[in-house]
């Protein structure tokens, strides 16, 4: 083991990503036959993929994952092709992929917007490696692209090209939107392409509403708690958590630094505490992100699985369970006061994606926390009707807006309560 340890060492988090691609593919080749699997890729490449796709009803269990596996495995091959370094935002990148490689992405419409974004580096005369992150996050709007096949009125591979060339301006145009939005919420949403990306969207489709083209959501989703699918994620999480173990030197104390920081934008865990406590990390909020799944009666179906997949990957990048758990539990609460009940479709997701907003609860407490929370669950279950369901980060873009009201009166308030308590001290 110690020689094993020792032939990884510096490399643990790229090991562990192409590890985890590999997992994917043996998971697919377990669950279909080659003929089932190609058969399903195809249809995946070939459907709507507007919110909700669950690409384990839609094509099945097999091809859901190759699915995942090859949108990873693209992310992969621009990281290492582009040289970035296995930090902590390189594992939110290459796992929120593979998360939405379950709903919403595959190997076909993620690549105008990468090619956008490269296009943008070209033009602006540096290199991808710059942009990288934007272009990986910023296939949330992948859907769009494969809806402008179906939405305009044309023939089929006019459209076609007319999407692709679309795809590539939405690559185009997210790195300066992005940079614009995250100075809007100042760090405390983590998914801030997600925020873009609606904004893009949004303006989008209501072009396209203008020109009579809508677009309608969808809801596909598998419902039920598949214990395979269950008892595999779990046995993974803790894989990774004693990875993590034995790669910081047998140290579970180490997972004291990381629950220290609030998690604002940027707290990249692999850089501030090793890869080490970073796999701990992830792998105990994964199981965390299962638990509460269990114990609500939610589902283990393909958007469930991919937005804790997407969680996991940025507890590498901010997410933490004492940053986490009152921003999850703010959503959990508001299903006590609304119409909304825990096991609604997208009260789960919004559950799960609520790790957005840590960063509220990393610096100003649990309360505001689960106040986030609270507001979140009730915002995201109508902005997906703003874009017809074609920006997969809609939990992000949701996120965004909460971040955007509730930061500066949260700071304002505690500005005034400080000033309160400083003059009460002075009285006395």
């Amino acid at each position: 083991m110690g020689k094993w340890l020792e032939h990884i060492s510096g490399k643990e988090l790229k090991f562990f990503s192409i590890f985890s691609m590999v997992l994917l593919v043996m998971a697919a080749i377990a669950a279909g036959t080659p003929a089932r699997l190609a058969e399903g890729i195809w249809l995946i490449v070939v459907s709507r993929d507007a919110l909700i796709t669950d690409y384990f009803e839609l094509a099945g269990y097999g091809a859901a994952f190759l699915n995942a596996a090859l949108v990873m495995g693209i992310s992969i091959f621009f990281i290492a092709v582009e040289k970035i370094p296995f930090t902590g935002l390189t594992v939110a990148a290459l796992f929120m992929n593979a998360g939405y490689g379950l709903w919403g992405k595959n190997p076909v419409n993620i690549l105008p917007v990468i090619l956008g974004t490269a296009l943008y580096a070209k033009i602006h005369r540096t290199k991808l490696n710059r942009y990288i992150y934007t272009a990986l996050f910023g296939t949330c709007l992948a859907p769009l692209i494969t809806e402008l096949v179906f939405l305009f009125p044309f023939g089929r591979t006019v459209n076609l090209l007319f999407a692709a060339a679309i795809g590539i301006a939405i690559g185009f145009i997210l790195p300066p939107l992005s940079i614009h939005t995250a100075s809007m919420h100042m760090g405390y949403n983590l998914f801030n392409v997600g925020f873009s990306g609606g904004i893009l969207a949004f303006i989008m489709v209501s072009l396209l509403r203008a020109f009579g083209m809508e677009s309608d959501s969808v809801m596909i989703w598998k419902s039920g708690q598949n214990m395979k699918v269950g008892v595999c994620l779990f046995l993974y999480f803790i894989f990774t958590i004693l990875m993590g173990f034995l790669i910081s030197g047998k140290k579970a104390g180490s997972l004291k630094g990381i629950v220290k920081h609030s998690g604002r934008t940027v707290t990249d865990f692999v850089l501030m505490d090793g890869a080490g406590a970073t796999l701990m990390n992830m792998g105990l909020v994964g199981i965390f992100c299962e638990i509460y799944i269990v114990l609500t009666g939610g589902d283990f179906s393909g958007p469930v699985v991919g937005a804790i997949l997407a969680v996991f990957g940025f507890s590498a990048f901010g997410v933490h369970i004492k940053n986490y758990l009152p921003v999850l539990a703010g959503v959990y609460i508001s299903t006590l006061f609304t119409i909304f009940s825990p096991d609604t479709p997208g009260i789960q997701l919004a559950a799960i994606f609520s790790a957005g907003l840590s960063p509220i609860a990393g610096q100003f407490g649990p309360l505001a926390g689960m106040i986030a929370g609270f507001l979140h669950a009730a915002v995201v279950m109508c902005t997906g009707q703003m874009y017809g369901g074609l920006n997969l980060y809609n939990n992000g873009f949701s996120a965004g807006w909460v971040a955007v009201i509730m930061v500066p009166a949260t700071e304002s308030f505690m500005k005034y309560w400080r000033g309160r308590k400083s003059e009460r001290e002075k009285e006395k």
